[in-house]
């Protein structure tokens, strides 16, 4: 049903924007797993919009209609780059909306929402407009009934973005007019809704005089009997729809998926001493110390420093990327996903270590990830991938070390999988907390109960090449001082007071 009947307030009978949030309840963000920084929006048809007491179709063949109660605001006077202070003036008045929506269709939309969220009558407001004079915007209740049940209860003092900034943002690119109408998102406890069923939804301000309120609107769900044509997409759904759709897996029928793999906690941090003697060596000598305890495999391959000159030494933090396939990304790559978690969580002095599976194709990090690490203290990022905003992220004082720059974003081949696990990065074996050593000539893995011992044996090595250097340079020839012979050795002892 497209008709306006019953209505009463809105100015707007012959057509206009109806702007919809994506996220802006704590409750829904949560549900969701992702908290927005800032809000996002979406347009519907005006031909969406019905009244009360009309119905609401589901296509043949379709499965997943949902509704979501909210609060629509109403436009009373133009809007051009207001300031946020000076942007509730701008309404006249709010109401009941339902923002249905069609799951089976979210496919097709790729994020526009055009064919799962505007078919006639998807769009129900009112019945009343409660004249913006009688109410506090930020003392605002919406609630909504299935089938006479509370589904949602909320008040618009939680709101991740209140609605004055709402129309502030918005106004910035665009005029909002008389008669537009605003949908201000909705919280937790949408789901699916089926033949037969009622769906009802009310705002109201119970703390203000009289409670004013929009009165109750009413929706019928009702069976679709035409058949899609064969000429655009169809409805299609998977699990993962379904479980969006519904609120969760229980509500669905389905079982709970896999719980992503929480960050382990941060490694003990590295002795100060040990971490001076590594910073002061080469990766070079490091190597070798360790190739003589049968170490051989403990070089990351194939990456270099962002920026020439960068050194780092950290504990690691790891992270491991499969490889892409679309339904382990929408499992896995969405939300606060692993490759977010770790960037959120990694402390000062650890280094961030990404198994790409030596996959350059793609950026692996970029310059707002790694920008994150720089600000928690992060001693480094090492990925056997590529780099993404490369000229951005080598100017940060984060040392990062890759295969080398990609525009590409991660869903091009990778999946963000588990952090904080064995995992093997440009060849080498890197497990959470082996100590981490970068230069000029790349990176190498300690494994942890190594480090103290190779890193003073290393230093002592480089005092003595020092020495030898200082000799070629005063003409000695390298054989049996390089290295050196019972003869050199003795010298050299001598003149260090052994």
């Amino acid at each position: 049903m497209s008709s306006h009947q019953g209505i009463e307030g809105l100015p707007n009978s012959g057509g206009g924007k109806i702007i919809a949030v994506h996220l802006n309840y704590p409750s829904r963000a949560a549900q969701r797993g992702r908290t927005p920084e800032h809000p996002s929006y979406f347009l519907k048809p005006w031909s969406s919009v019905s009244g009360t007491g009309g119905t609401v179709e589901r296509p043949a063949g379709a499965e997943l209609l949902a509704f979501e109660g909210e609060i629509a605001i109403i436009i009373g006077s133009a809007a051009r780059r207001v300031r946020v202070k000076d942007a509730w003036q701008h309404v006249s008045g709010v109401t009941a909306a339902n923002d249905f929506g069609l799951y089976d269709l979210r496919s097709a939309d790729k994020g526009s929402n055009v064919r799962s969220k505007g078919g006639d009558g998807y769009t129900p407001l009112g019945p009343s407009v409660i004249p913006v004079e009688q109410i506090d915007p930020a003392a605002l209740r919406v609630r909504t009934w299935v089938n006479g049940v509370v589904a949602q209860d909320d008040t618009s003092d939680t709101l991740l973005f209140p609605f004055a900034q709402l129309i502030a943002d918005l106004s910035q690119l665009s005029t909002l007019e008389p008669g537009d109408v605003i949908l201000t998102g909705t919280p937790a406890g949408s789901s699916v809704v089926v033949p037969g069923d009622v769906v009802e939804v009310e705002v109201d301000a119970p703390t203000a005089p009289g409670t004013p309120t929009s009165g109750r609107l009413v929706t019928t769900v009702v069976e679709g009997t035409e058949p899609f044509g064969g000429f655009g997409a169809k409805p299609a759904v998977d699990d993962h729809q379904r479980i969006e759709a519904w609120g969760d897996a229980a509500a669905a029928g389905l079982p709970a998926p896999a719980e992503p793999p929480t960050a382990a906690s941060p490694a003990e941090p590295l002795d100060p001493a040990v971490a001076e003697h590594l910073a002061s060596v080469s990766t070079a000598t490091l190597s070798a110390k360790l190739r003589a305890r049968g170490y051989t495999e403990v070089f990351i391959e194939g990456v270099q420093a962002s920026r020439p000159g960068t050194r780092m030494v950290g504990v690691a933090r790891t992270l491991r990327f499969v490889a892409y396939r679309p339904d382990l990304f929408a499992e896995r790559g969405n939300g606060f996903n692993a490759q977010k978690r770790i960037f959120d969580t990694v402390e000062s002095g650890e280094v961030i270590v990404i198994e790409a599976r030596g996959e350059r194709g793609t950026g692996t990090v970029g310059d707002v990830l790694a920008l994150r690490a720089q600000q928690r203290g992060a001693a480094g990022v090492v990925t056997d991938g590529g780099i993404r905003d490369a000229e951005q992220v080598a100017a940060f004082d984060l040392p990062t070390f890759s295969q080398g720059p990609h525009p590409s974003v991660l869903g091009r081949r990778h999946v963000p999988w588990e952090t904080d696990v064995a995992i093997t990065c440009g060849g080498a074996t890197v497990l959470p907390g082996d100590v981490i050593v970068g230069d000029g000539d790349g990176v190498i893995a300690i494994p942890r109960a190594l480090a103290a011992e190779v890193a003073a044996e290393a230093v002592v090595q480089e005092a003595e090449d020092a020495w030898i250097a200082e000799q070629v340079r005063g003409g000695a020839a390298v054989d049996g001082l390089f290295p050196l012979n019972a003869e050199w050795r003795a010298r050299y002892e001598s003149e260090q007071g052994r």
